[in-house]
Parts: C-alpha cells; sequence; structure tokens
C-alpha cells in the first residue's frame, strides 16, 4: 500500500512543477526517473498514442510492430482487411511474438513454445493441446487487444477503454490533419520509408521542439545556407505573419509559412523557376498542366508543424514519432511521406527532401540532437531551477476557432501540452 502511496505523491509533485499560468516548468521534470515511471502509466497508458499509418499495413496479413510507451504491440491487417493493435506478448509464458519491425505473414508465433496467433490475435494452434484439456479453451487466450480507432490513415490505439472517441481527442486538429494529408498531390499520403535513432534526452524535450520556431534561425543555420535564395527567404519566417495556435488536449499547429497551409490553393499561379525540372519530369511522365501544378506545389510539403500529444507530429512533410525510453533517453522515428501510386519523379523529389533536413546525413536532424542533449545536460546542473515557456504570453490573442494564438516564435503550443501533461498527472490522485 505504501509504494501505491508514494507513486501517487509523485504525479501529484510532476503536476505541481507544472505552473501554465507563469509560463514556466520545473528542470526535474526532465531528470527524475520517479517521475519518468509515473508518467508511462498516467501519460501514455491512459490517452490515445500514434502508432502508425494505415499504408504501413498495406495487405492482409501485412503488420508492423510499436511502442506504447514502454509496451511492445503489433498493428495488424486480418484476412478481411480488419486492423488490430495487439499487446505483443504471448499468452502463455509472456515472450514477445514478433520482433521483424514490418512485414507480411500468416500468423504470429511464440518462439519459446510454438503458440501460434492469428493476424486479429486469436490463439490458433500450441503443441501438445490435449495437455490442456479441461484447463482452458483456446478462445479464453487471445493476444490482448487494444482499442484502435484512426483518422486520415493515422492509425491510434489506447490502453484505456473509457477514453473519448478518438475523433474527440484530436479535435481542433482534425482541420489540420486534413490540410497536412493533402501533401499527396492528389494521391493518397503514404509511408516511403523511416530511419531511428536515439537521442540523449528526455521526451518532453523533443515534444517541445515541434512547436518552436524562435530556434531555427540559430540551429538550422547550415540548413538555411544550403537552400537557393528564394527558398532561404520562404524560411525567413520569424517576423512573418506565421502563428502558434493551441488547439486543446495538448495538440498544437505552429504555422510558418501561411501561403503553403492549403497546398490545393492558388493553383492558377505560375510553377518558380526553380521547380522546373520537376515539373518538366512529371510532364514527361505524361500528367496534365494542371496535375504538375498540383504535384509541384505539394511536393515540398505543408508550411506547418501539427504537434499531436503525446507522440506524434505532422512536421512538414513527414511525422516525427518520439518513444520514451527512459528518463534521458527517447528513441525518435522520422517517417518519409509520399503518394500511393504518384509519379516516380514526385516520390523521388520527396525522398530527396526527407534526406536533406531529416536525414541522418541531413542539414537539419543532426543539429537539433545537438540542442536536445545539451538541453538534458543543462538540466542536471544546479538543485533547483525552471524552464521558461513564458514567451508570447502578453501578445495572446484568440483564433477564428477560437482558440489561444501567438506569434509564430511563441511558446503557445508548450504550455498547451503541458496543460494537458498537468492534467494527467493531477490524476494520480485519483488511483
Amino acid at each position: 500500500m505504501s509504494q501505491l502511496i508514494d507513486m501517487k505523491n509523485i504525479g501529484l509533485q510532476a503536476a505541481d512543477m507544472v505552473d501554465v499560468e507563469k509560463g514556466r516548468v520545473k528542470k526535474e521534470l526532465y531528470s527524475n526517473p520517479e517521475i519518468f515511471e509515473e508518467e508511462l502509466d498516467l501519460v501514455f497508458n491512459n490517452t490515445w498514442v500514434f502508432v502508425g499509418h494505415e499504408s504501413e499495413v498495406p495487405e492482409a496479413g501485412s503488420f508492423k510492430t510499436a511502442y506504447i510507451g514502454r509496451q511492445p504491440v503489433i498493428l495488424s491487417r486480418d484476412r478481411k482487411m480488419n486492423l488490430h493493435v495487439l499487446q505483443n506478448r504471448c499468452r502463455h509464458r509472456g515472450a514477445t511474438v514478433c520482433e521483424a519491425r514490418k512485414g507480411k505473414t500468416k500468423a504470429f508465433t511464440c518462439p519459446y513454445h510454438g503458440w501460434g496467433y492469428g493476424l486479429d490475435g486469436s490463439l490458433r494452434a500450441l503443441p501438445k493441446p490435449e495437455e490442456y484439456d479441461g484447463v482452458f479453451d483456446k478462445s479464453e487466450m487471445p493476444l490482448e487487444s487494444l482499442r484502435a480507432e484512426s483518422y486520415q490513415g493515422m492509425v491510434f490505439a489506447t490502453f484505456n477503454n473509457d477514453i473519448e472517441p478518438l475523433e474527440d481527442f484530436l479535435g481542433g486538429a482534425k482541420k489540420w490533419i486534413d490540410l497536412f494529408m493533402k501533401q499527396g498531390g492528389g494521391y493518397p499520403v503514404k509511408v516511403l520509408g523511416e530511419h531511428r535513432f536515439n537521442f540523449p534526452g528526455n521526451w518532453k524535450i523533443q515534444l517541445e521542439n515541434t512547436t518552436d520556431a524562435y530556434h531555427f534561425p540559430i540551429v538550422h543555420k547550415s540548413f538555411v545556407s544550403s537552400l537557393d535564395e528564394a527558398t532561404a527567404d520562404i524560411f525567413d519566417f520569424l517576423d512573418g505573419e506565421g502563428f502558434v495556435e493551441d488547439l486543446g488536449n495538448g495538440h498544437s499547429v505552429m504555422v510558418m509559412i501561411p501561403q503553403l497551409v492549403d497546398l490545393e490553393a492558388d493553383l492558377d499561379q505560375p510553377i518558380p523557376e526553380r521547380f522546373s525540372a520537376l515539373a518538366q519530369a512529371l510532364r514527361d511522365e505524361g500528367k496534365s498542366e494542371n496535375e504538375v501544378k498540383k504535384l509541384v506545389r505539394a511536393a515540398h510539403g505543408t508550411g506547418f508543424n501539427l504537434n499531436l500529444f503525446p507522440n506524434v507530429s505532422c512536421s512538414m512533410a513527414f511525422f516525427r514519432v518520439l518513444r520514451p525510453v527512459s528518463v534521458g533517453e527517447t528513441e525518435i522515428q522520422h517517417v518519409a511521406l509520399g503518394g500511393d501510386g504518384a509519379p516516380d519523379a514526385f516520390n523521388h523529389k520527396r525522398m530527396r527532401l526527407h534526406e536533406h533536413f531529416q536525414g541522418p546525413m541531413g542539414f537539419g536532424t543532426p543539429d537539433d540532437g545537438e540542442a536536445w542533449e545539451r538541453v538534458q545536460k543543462g538540466s542536471m546542473a544546479g538543485t533547483d531551477g525552471w524552464i521558461l515557456v513564458n514567451r508570447g504570453m502578453s501578445k495572446l490573442r484568440t483564433s477564428e476557432d477560437g482558440n489561444p494564438q501567438g506569434a509564430v516564435c511563441s511558446e503557445t503550443g508548450m504550455r498547451g501540452a503541458y496543460q494537458q501533461y498537468k492534467k494527467m498527472m493531477a490524476a494520480a490522485e485519483e488511483k
């Protein structure tokens, strides 16, 4: 009983370290291992968590593995094309039944004792079944299923069966997901590939990063210097008309390039000279001029980052997925996106742009990683201290959707995320 009380107190203690009204959080939230363990339970095990995109499991028998916090799960598509999210744990002795990141299979078989499960998680076969006569029925021992729902091809799952429907949880973010998915250029958005890396820092450092425009001209000087003059001017957005909007439930959008919010608007404009090679390649593939304009505009991604609490960002042209590993380690998955059935020239361009910034040898990710690591190191200095997320608090306005909105370099999105974090961690009082 005392252990339960201690953990409850830790959750409440973490909630008290978030002072949204003053725009600050205690740096201990980055480094306290007991708080981290409570976050796994109170946050990741109690909300909708992104586990994959439907295009990653396109056929019957397709699967991919993922994590909800620290818990391994499988996203699978059964023979009837239904989606399932299953706990990656044999019901016999607990071994994982799938270690591949993705693939296609007819069944999941435990490598320890050979229990076999269908794509829907049902227990189909086990060695020497007669030894279980009168002990249990196979129908009683499937892989445990999670509640799973999808929106615009994005699949989320939760351990909390009492949580609101996914669309209610996404709320004001749905509008921006709809806009983000227009970058297929008239084709369904499809995952083209992904790469992963770990950085030595807390997951909330990453949660903050994709709603932080303030760092861009400082951290990403090398990226900007690699661009042509016209494109570099577009990325000089701190004094522009962009904004950050708190969408509720921890979600936020950071609009950096307003003219690229709706990729299907202003298609009557001439194609810029710097995109002429791509336009010609699309014409060579037999596309009409209207299709060419739509594809060229979509090829370079949207003008905004959309943060979906707690673990995924629809970041201009790709998904960035975070996974908390420990209090001082986070896995990042960068997911390249293209169009399903789109012209080769379009998807080729999307991949090259992804590599330019997000790739392991790109201009953006290594610089970001250095900054994240330094934040974690600095959080260990001293015995007390606050992390400031108060920029723009005195200049908030109300958006057309009725949400708090600040300048593009404001920390409005961070405060929204921490408000949701505080709410969830304070739920320890009810446990």
